[in-house]
């Protein structure tokens, strides 16, 4: 089955493993989402993950989702920008989530990228999520 939203897809399936206390959220794999999963990770929102390659060219991500007595990480994942509204930003207007407790993940001209290292580089882009 087609996805026409791949990150919400996996946004989804990462709040919906979570909510069922799954300690690992299986999905189809792509660029964008090993980008974006690399900076959940880097973040401390997630353990890790892994990728398993398939024999026609396609391959799978595996999530080590995160705990903390017993409660997720990820308390709030929401997807900004969708397929039919995109959203941008300039660095001077970047959002501050939850008073800088969050962050925001952007994809910019630089590569994908948390809010705070997109300030450092001096660069805006698409918001495509928003963590807390």
């Amino acid at each position: 089955m087609a996805v026409n939203d791949p990150i919400g897809d996996m946004i989804t399936r990462i709040r919906n493993a979570q909510m069922r206390n799954k300690s690992k959220v299986n999905m189809p794999g792509s660029r964008l989402r090993e980008r974006v999963l690399e900076v959940l990770k880097s973040e401390g929102y997630i353990r890790g993950y892994t990728s398993t390659a398939h024999t026609n060219g396609r391959f799978e991500l595996e999530i080590e989702l995160k705990y903390f007595d017993g409660a997720p990480v990820i308390r709030e994942i929401e997807r900004v920008s969708k397929p039919g509204r995109r959203v941008y930003t300039s660095v001077k207007a970047l959002p501050r989530i939850n008073n800088g407790l969050g962050i925001s993940i952007l994809s910019t001209p630089k590569g994908v990228m948390a809010d705070h290292a997109a300030r450092d580089a001096n660069v805006g882009g698409e918001i495509i999520c928003t963590v807390f």
